[in-house]
């Protein structure tokens, strides 16, 4: 498996700044800000992933997981 240098730098997804790769619990963000920004953005319907929609009667069969429910 190949490991990335230790000091390696990427560009934060959301402001496109250099961000540490190591020691960073933000990673790939460079800060917690961009983090909840981009959080932010999957929980208002900004950013979706492509799929069929679903119709509320079609959930009967979605596969029901502990914790979920569809009522």
């Amino acid at each position: 498996m190949n490991h990335p240098p230790k000091n390696r730098k990427i560009c934060c997804p959301r402001c496109r700044r250099p961000a540490d790769w190591e020691n960073n619990p933000n990673r790939p963000f460079c800060s917690e800000r961009c983090r909840l920004i981009d959080l932010g953005c999957w929980a208002d319907g900004e950013y979706r992933i492509a799929g069929d929609h679903v119709q509320p009667e079609d959930m009967s069969q979605v596969i029901e997981f502990p914790g979920n429910k569809f009522e």
